[in-house]
């Protein structure tokens, strides 16, 4: 199993009493992204999210992307997402963004797609649509033609329902063979099974407990074998998301969970991801669920909600995903915590458990998992 941190530009409630607290969430992360790439991390994903203020200011992530891909060495970098539907982002323009972080990341760019979050972002783009299942339509029109923009001297040209292009050549070209990996950010069962059949990587973003996901990771494994995939390879991965501290003990790493708001980023998803099913008894914006105390953190831990520890512990911890089939764990960084205590969990991630997991020395772009 690889190791992954994801941002997002979360600011949540420093606003309030730091002016500054956009400019320096977004300069911390850049940070984190740095640090995982010394300490072993093989991926970083960057979101792109649109008027979701608090939970969300990462909009430009290309830009973001493009500063990381001068500012590491070895760590993959990926779209977590970038939007490709024609009323957010022309086909077009995406193709040509990825193409451009290929070579600017030295064939280290991982391409993450994905149809946005709730009604408050995507009526931004497409007001008017009274089914936010309509993005499935426009994404499901789009998804094939980046292979061949990519891969056509002179890409043929579209003529779709939702957008079209006449023949064009479109530049730049991906660095070296093939086209970057290819990777759907999915939130439901079926759609782990969807991007299966379709030959792309898993990008998990809404992860419940360890035992909760096991038999959705086995749907997906199940299904890829029979994959007509879209681009030019299938990528055979999943990636799961978690929050992780590391301290020193036990309890400092306790210590650090209760009193890093980490009640807030819950309640923000559930704000604006309406599409998402409300657990039940779920507060509704704008309540949001109590501060978590030392207690609850243990119980989360206990019930694999939550990785919390010493080094020991959270190497048990992360290899229950291992065990449950998982190809990537990729830490959101538990927003709300002191930049230091975030550099010292990845830290201890990268010297204490990533080496007895991860034992693969050579980081190979997942376009030839499996080649020597």
């Amino acid at each position: 199993m690889e190791f992954g941190i994801f941002v997002q530009g979360y600011v949540g409630k420093r606003a309030e009493t730091d002016p500054l607290a956009e400019h320096k969430a977004l300069m911390e992360e850049t940070e984190y992204v740095i640090q995982a790439d010394k300490s072993g991390f093989k991926y970083a994903w960057a979101s792109e999210h649109h008027f979701l203020d608090e939970y969300s200011h990462l909009s430009a992530n290309d830009v973001f992307l493009g500063y990381l891909a001068h500012a590491t060495e070895r760590i993959h970098l990926g779209s977590g997402i970038f939007n490709p539907l024609a009323p957010v982002n022309h086909p077009v323009k995406v193709a040509e963004k990825v193409a451009m972080l290929d070579h600017l990341s030295g064939n280290r760019f991982e391409f993450g797609s994905g149809r946005g979050a709730g009604s408050h972002e995507i009526l931004g783009f497409m007001p008017g649509v009274t089914d936010m299942n309509h993005t499935k339509e426009l994404w499901e029109e789009t998804i094939a033609e980046f292979p061949r923009m990519w891969l056509q001297d002179e890409y043929q040209g579209f003529q779709g329902k939702h957008w079209s292009l006449p023949p064009r050549k479109i530049l730049p070209k991906p660095y070296g063979a093939s086209h970057p990996a290819m990777w759907y950010a999915a939130g439901s069962p079926p759609s782990y099974a969807m991007a299966a059949r379709k030959g792309l990587g898993v990008l998990g973003f809404s992860v419940q407990k360890v035992s909760d996901m096991e038999w959705v990771l086995e749907q997906y494994k199940t299904a890829i074998v029979d994959a007509e995939p879209v681009g030019a390879f299938v990528n055979d991965n999943v990636m799961v998301t978690t929050t992780a501290i590391c301290a020193p003990t036990h309890a400092e790493a306790v210590r650090i969970a209760a009193s890093g708001g980490l009640h807030y980023l819950p309640s923000l998803v559930f704000r604006y991801h309406d599409t998402f099913p409300r657990p039940e008894g779920f507060p509704v914006w704008p309540e949001t669920l109590p501060e978590y105390t030392e207690e609850l953190v243990e119980v989360l831990i206990e019930e694999e909600l939550l990785i919390c520890g010493d080094p020991d512990e959270v190497l048990r911890q992360c290899k229950r995903w291992e065990q449950a089939g998982a190809d990537q764990l990729s830490f959101g960084l538990p927003v709300g915590v002191p930049k230091e205590e975030t550099l010292q969990t990845i830290r201890l991630v990268g010297e204490h458990v990533i080496p007895k997991i991860d034992t693969d020395p050579v980081h190979r772009t997942s376009r030839f998992r499996g080649v020597a």
